[in-house]
């Protein structure tokens, strides 16, 4: 079992506890299956709801807050059945609005994973007014239950009354929804390849400023990041924090980053390079590698 779910072990259940130690191996970044999650109900004989609020110290245990000091864990539930967790992330030294946010890591989480469809978010502090916004960017978004400690689950409907969002700015196909835009460029360099693929699916229908992040370890290892838009601008999720974010995720130290590659459609009206070079050199000794794509 890793480290850092020591301590979050001890807040569970003893058959809960007993029943997830297995599942927190070295290659645990915070996804359960469906299949999984039925065994774990079984073993602890708890409600769904009951178990997806109990396993909530494990999703906080993947925060990396050096600012806040403060640990949120969230768990997004896709039409799949499986759930995916993420942590808030704060860069030492940076604005705070470069800052990861515990919903926005578990969506982004569940986004990469190729979920359509989230039906459910579990958190351990009420979403703030930014992750209820981001939440809304989603299919279906006001249908979102948000489920919280101690309070009845609620969808974000009832959290962002009156909302505004992508169907005010005409916008058909929300995040989550299949995005497929041709970013081509002739390379062999297999980060250049994956980085494409994921600008390609990226989410900019605001900006058109498709973009993708990807962050190879000393090892070898790559940990991606797609651009997110949101129709209220700022809460947007740039893909360095979602790279990053997936790195927290693997337990991955930052100073293991040897290349960082960004690249971006040429056709956008904004460019994301100064944010994600701010955001690299907090925490990686690396120069950014910027391509700009001219899209088909």
């Amino acid at each position: 079992m890793q480290d850092r779910f020591l301590k979050s072990i001890a807040k569970l259940p003893e058959p809960l506890a007993t029943a997830i130690v297995p599942l927190l191996d070295k290659d645990f970044a915070g996804h359960i299956d469906a299949q999984q999650l039925a065994e774990l109900q079984a073993a602890s004989k708890m409600e769904l709801n009951e178990l997806l609020l109990a396993l909530l110290p494990i999703a906080a245990a993947l925060a990396r807050p050096p600012i806040s000091q403060f640990h949120v864990g969230a768990i997004a539930k896709g039409k799949s059945g499986d759930i995916y967790m993420g942590a808030n992330i704060e860069l030492p030294g940076e604005a705070l609005f470069h800052s990861v946010h515990a919903e926005q890591s578990a969506i982004s989480h569940a986004w990469l994973s190729g979920e359509s469809i989230i039906e459910d978010i579990i958190v351990n502090a009420s979403p703030c007014g930014h992750c209820r916004q981001f939440i809304n960017e989603l299919v279906d978004g006001g249908k979102v239950n948000i489920h919280l400690p101690d309070q009845a689950t609620a969808p974000l409907s009832h959290y962002l009354p009156y909302a505004f969002g992508p169907s005010d700015l005409d916008v058909t196909e929300p995040l989550l929804s299949k995005q497929q835009q041709t970013l081509t460029l002739d390379s062999n360099d297999p980060m250049i390849i994956e980085g494409l693929d994921h600008a390609g699916l990226s989410y900019a229908p605001y900006t058109k400023a498709y973009a993708s992040v990807v962050l190879e370890t000393k090892d070898g290892a790559t940990y991606c990041g797609r651009y997110a838009e949101n129709a209220a601008f700022n809460p947007s999720m740039q893909p360095m924090q979602m790279a990053l974010s997936t790195m927290a995720r693997h337990n991955r130290d930052f100073s293991e980053i040897n290349r960082a590659v960004l690249i971006e459609s040429s056709k956008g009206v904004i460019s994301l390079v100064g944010a994600a070079m701010d955001a690299l050199h907090s925490v990686a000794a690396v120069e950014l590698e910027h391509i700009v794509v001219e899209p088909e």
